[in-house]
């Protein structure tokens, strides 16, 4: 089971609150044939309101989804023992073998331009058939209740065909309530429920 101050699960539910597991990482230093280097401009707009946009993001963008990491860190601070270190920030292990995996994919959303969050999709899955998952998922709260987050997910869904998983921990209640709503849309009413512990958390595993 991971330091109680640098849990590897928190993925998905910061809006920070949406992906299950917090499993904090560093940038600096990836390199090599790692798909972030992946050169795919925005992936996905739609022009309403408000207008939402996700791409893929780059080596020289890594450093502004760290940061973002802090804040998505501080949302799953609520629900999970993380602690600030001396100098006020959440302690961030390296996983550069997280950003080297050729199926880590990081995203920037943006909302109407602004910087609203970032979301990955990796292969870490705990169901048996599962291809997809959502790694770390955050948006940041002004932008809550827009439907960004779905927007995200059907994107990535449309993106990444196969068989997915998404898991929360339980005692994220925004996230448990998020997904119980959106995902019979997302899936066509298509889908199982999974609750096993995950990092040695109990966990609800959606799979379709």
């Amino acid at each position: 089971m991971p330091a109680k101050n640098s849990p590897r699960f928190f993925k998905y539910y910061a809006l920070s609150f949406f992906a299950g597991k917090p499993r904090p990482y560093r940038f600096r230093g990836v390199s090599g044939n790692s798909l972030l280097s992946e050169k795919v401009s925005t992936m996905t707009t739609i022009r309403s309101q408000p207008s939402i946009e996700l791409h893929v993001a780059h080596r020289d963008e890594l450093e502004t989804i760290e940061n973002l990491m802090q804040f998505y860190m501080y949302d799953f601070s609520e629900w999970l023992p993380l602690k600030l270190g001396e100098q006020g920030f959440f302690n961030i292990q390296p996983r550069l073998d997280y950003w080297r995996n050729p199926a880590t994919r990081p995203f920037l959303i943006k909302v109407d331009g602004e910087l609203a969050g970032f979301v990955t999709v990796d292969n870490e899955t705990h169901i048996l058939g599962a291809e997809h998952n959502i790694g770390y998922f955050f948006v940041s709260r002004r932008f809550r209740g827009q439907g960004v987050a779905k927007f995200v997910i059907s994107a990535l869904l449309s993106r990444f065909l196969g068989q997915w998983q998404i898991f929360h921990i339980d005692a994220n209640q925004p996230a448990r309530l998020f997904w119980a709503k959106v995902m019979p849309d997302l899936t066509g009413g298509e889908f199982t429920l999974h609750h096993l512990p995950i990092d040695g958390y109990p966990c609800t595993v959606y799979r379709f």
